[in-house]
């Protein structure tokens, strides 16, 4: 690992953690409950821009220090993120594997270079679709379970069942989750190609 490499891990470790506990933070208008948030850009950016074992070492180093200093409401809350994030990052993964298929001897970083909006889409796509899927899935099992695992007291209400609440709240879910990603991926990969751009031979 290169001096460039490392510092761009450690500054985006910072940033992301940085945006995560102060960034801004918009409620959704359909569940004021879920906050609209930025701190996953960087993650994105450093995962096209150096690579996918970076990107996911930071959104790993982001789910530690948060868990340490800033949990949130939930204990385990951070692991949700987690759990979202490297979701997101498995479709994009996809997409670019998909794409070096046809050109085996490309790499991300030529990719990116050469800014193709087909593969950016496809990108967006998958990952949108690979978040939704598992975050509704680990949702749709975990989120009634007890406090630290999950917000059963709250997924108890009006006489449902926790489980027919859950059922009920997913749609929302999907809805965050997708629209996350439907802006978090392009905004990360414009600044992955900015970054590529000026930093050669990151990896």
């Amino acid at each position: 690992m290169n001096t460039k490499t490392l510092s761009l891990i450690i500054i985006f470790v910072a940033l992301t953690t940085a945006l995560n506990i102060a960034g801004p933070k918009i409620p959704a208008p359909y569940a004021p409950f879920l906050y609209y948030q930025i701190w996953e850009i960087p993650i994105v950016a450093v995962f096209l821009t150096v690579g996918p074992k970076a990107g996911v070492s930071v959104a790993a180093l982001n789910t530690l220090i948060l868990l340490a200093v800033f949990p949130g409401s939930l204990p385990t809350g951070p692991f949700y993120n987690l759990i979202a994030e490297l979701a997101m990052l498995i479709g994009i993964f996809a997409a670019y594997k998909i794409a070096t298929l046809k050109c085996p001897t490309e790499k991300i970083g030529s990719f990116l270079k050469q800014h193709k909006l087909g593969l950016s889409i496809s990108a967006t796509a998958l990952g949108v679709t690979t978040r939704v899927i598992i975050t509704t899935v680990t949702n749709y099992f975990l989120i009634a379970q007890p406090s630290p695992i999950g917000f059963g007291s709250f997924f108890s209400f009006a006489g449902l069942g926790g489980q027919q609440a859950v059922l009920a709240f997913l749609p929302f879910s999907a809805l965050f989750n997708a629209t996350i990603a439907l802006y978090t991926i392009p905004i990360g990969l414009i600044i992955a190609i900015a970054i590529n751009s000026n930093f050669k031979q990151l990896t």
